[in-house]
């Protein structure tokens, strides 16, 4: 007898439903054809014993299963379910009529239980677009499943129950979530808050202006000035995600494996990967390719800490992704795009030692090896960060005192407002929807200056030896300067204070 039972492969951030054909026949043998990689074909052991453990048998006869398409390579365990399902049906052991109008996905323990499984939500969003019926996966990947509003998803703890379904024995209920409800219940940040940050005033300010425009920041300071603690409050001001990049982010980590019990994401992502991570861990990649670490902090935050640590051929695979917002991973038979984009956020101390330029601090880095620990970093990629900050160790007066300062909910407040006024600028483009994102000709058309301003550009520029790169970078930081205090236009005051953004970019910053 042949059956048709469906399951699903993910491919970057979308799925393909697979058929299992599952046809028995007279004679002994097990046959798994279709591309399956070597947890498909060891799954045998694990159905027989799991339909064994539950009073099922695998029956003593020629059993070939064919995963369609066939040239399309299928991975991971996750059709333990399926297989054993098709085979229950193709042997007349459970009714076979309905089976075919659901997808079921699922690894099988030997005792017939369930193991989470990957891409969950994007399973779900296929299903619901070719108009199966309902969807069985592990009780683990029920929440994100849910999500998809129009399909019945059913979350299972073991195989009898899926069995006891199609037979008519028991009930399960389809998981219902209400999408909005869940998305808006907890967009505070509680964990880490800027009212908690003694001084630092400058710092805040420059935080702020890159939340609002969705600049790239670096952080320069010696150790304990406070460079890490400043960018793990980062994301607590960025505007609230739309309920669009909520299901785009949560996109991303279902297919990594990174949602288990907490359905919709609805707070932005901060990623801070070791230095010592490879290309494939930042970018993603791997014989079977996964999203990277620039892919899970899309719509959030991805913090490099001690940048020039960094091996410098991983920094340089970011330069692309920065400026297109996706990456693309390509191997001889496919190609996969992973969207990326991230608000970089990077920090480094001034020099090996760490106590370049400070007073109190005995010189412990020649020149030198100062010029080579920057070198590290490459002119294109320092291109890419419109904001350099110098951040100093806060006086003892500052630490002591015990009033707090402004808190991230009143910043962001200032921040979503920004956002705001920039989205109603670029609404007619699609891929633009803050000032990081401005084109040159963008730039020209939004960043006007009169005359006054343009003198002051230019006399900063040739006073300071600012390279010419740091001319666009300046004009875009300026026009978010510019929205958060509500001007049309940018003026005088905001360009100074855009230019003050630029340390790197001024000859002799060594000394």
């Amino acid at each position: 007898m042949l059956v048709k039972v469906f399951g699903s492969a993910v491919f970057g951030v979308d799925a393909t439903t697979v058929t299992v054909e599952v046809n028995v026949d007279k004679g002994v043998g097990y046959h798994l054809v279709g591309l399956p990689d070597n947890a498909i074909k060891e799954s045998s052991y694990r159905i027989a014993a799991a339909l064994k453990n539950n009073g099922y048998n695998l029956p003593v006869k020629k059993i070939t299963i064919n995963m369609a398409p066939a040239d399309l390579r299928k991975e991971g365990s996750a059709y333990d379910l399926t297989i054993a399902i098709g085979i229950l049906a193709a042997t007349g052991q459970i009714k076979s009529e309905e089976v075919g109008k659901y997808i079921i996905m699922g690894e099988l323990s030997l005792d017939g239980g369930m193991q989470p499984i990957k891409g969950a939500l994007s399973i779900a969003i296929k299903a619901k677009e070719e108009g199966y019926k309902g969807f069985f996966l592990p009780k683990e990947n029920v929440k994100e499943a849910a999500i998809v509003a129009g399909l019945d998803v059913y979350g299972v703890e073991n195989v009898l129950e899926v069995i006891d379904f199609f037979e008519g024995k028991g009930t399960i209920e389809p998981t219902v979530i209400n999408t909005r409800e869940e998305f808006y219940k907890t967009l505070d940040y509680p964990e880490f808050d800027f009212a908690e940050v003694r001084g630092q005033e400058s710092i805040k300010r420059c935080m702020e202006i890159a939340a609002a425009g969705g600049h790239n920041l670096i952080l320069i300071g010696p150790p304990g000035a406070g460079k890490t603690m400043l960018a793990k409050r980062l994301p607590s001001i960025l505007p609230p995600m739309t309920l669009k990049e909520a299901l785009e982010t949560t996109k991303i980590h279902s297919v990594a494996g990174k949602v288990k019990d907490t359905g919709l994401m609805n707070q932005r992502p901060f990623r801070s990967p070791h230095h010592n991570a490879s290309s494939a861990a930042l970018v993603g990649g791997g014989s079977y390719p996964q999203p990277g670490e620039i892919s899970l902090a899309h719509n959030g935050v991805l913090f490099l800490d001690e940048l020039p640590e960094f091996k410098r051929e991983v920094l340089e695979v970011m330069r692309q992704p920065l400026e297109d917002r996706e990456v693309t991973i390509s191997r001889a038979k496919f190609t996969i795009t992973y969207p990326s984009s991230f608000m970089l956020v990077a920090s480094m101390n001034p020099s090996p030692g760490g106590y370049f330029n400070d007073p109190d601090a005995p010189v412990s880095s020649s020149p030198a090896e100062m010029q080579r620990y920057l070198s590290k970093i490459s002119g294109p990629l320092l291109d890419r960060i419109d904001i350099h900050i110098e951040v100093t160790p806060v006086p003892f007066e500052k630490l002591s005192d015990t009033r707090n300062g402004e808190s991230s909910v009143e910043i962001r407040k200032r921040v979503t407002k920004a956002r705001e006024i920039q989205s109603a600028r670029f609404e007619s483009f699609e891929h633009i929807h803050y000032n990081a994102q401005m084109s040159s000709k963008q730039i020209r058309e939004h960043c006007a200056l009169d005359e006054t301003s343009l003198q002051l550009l230019k006399t900063a520029m040739e006073r300071l030896n600012l390279s010419a790169r740091a001319y666009d970078r300046i004009l875009k930081v300026s026009r978010t300067i510019a929205d958060l205090e509500g001007a049309e236009k940018v003026g005088a005051n905001h360009i100074s204070e855009a230019i003050q953004y630029r340390s790197l970019d001024r000859d002799g910053w060594l000394g």
